[in-house]
């Protein structure tokens, strides 16, 4: 198998995708983090001192799936056309689940858009938090979905 980041003697390239057609291209990622009852009682009752970790936590993954190109080395620069994040409450864990959907018209994907904003996202609410429960724990950042482009459809 040959890998598309390397060249002929074998350095590092980026992936040359101006053949490549525009197509309509959506990444959906996921992840959890999992914290201490008190943690998630000062999230949702919106009792931390850093202000409201949800809404700045939404805030920095859309940031995060901006950044990407400025954070892994091989990613194109892309401009994306629209990005959706939403977090679930899970009383359960406690903890809680962060969803990004990126989208673009272009010739490359967005998975790496969304897994970068979901890890971003989740790292915020760390950040914001770490006060409370430095034992939280972030999981399960995945790719759940993608469509578009040459290589096809992914679902989980």
């Amino acid at each position: 198998m040959n890998l598309t980041h390397l060249d002929e003697n074998q350095r590092p390239k980026m992936v040359d995708v101006s053949d490549k057609t525009q197509t309509t291209r959506v990444a959906v990622a996921s992840g959890i983090i999992e914290m201490s009852q008190d943690a998630y009682n000062a999230i949702v009752t919106n009792a931390t001192k850093k202000g409201p970790v949800l809404q700045t936590a939404v805030i920095a993954a859309i940031m995060g799936a901006k950044k990407t190109s400025e954070l892994i080395p091989m990613c194109h620069p892309l401009n994306l056309s629209g990005i959706n994040c939403d977090v679930e409450e899970l009383p359960e864990l406690p903890g809680f689940k962060l969803t990004l959907t990126a989208k673009l018209t272009g010739q490359t994907g967005v998975e790496m858009e969304a897994l970068t904003g979901t890890s971003i996202g989740l790292l915020t609410i760390y950040d914001m938090v770490k006060a409370i429960d430095k034992g939280m724990i972030i999981r399960n950042v995945q790719l759940e979905t993608k469509a578009g482009g040459k290589s096809g459809d992914y679902k989980r």
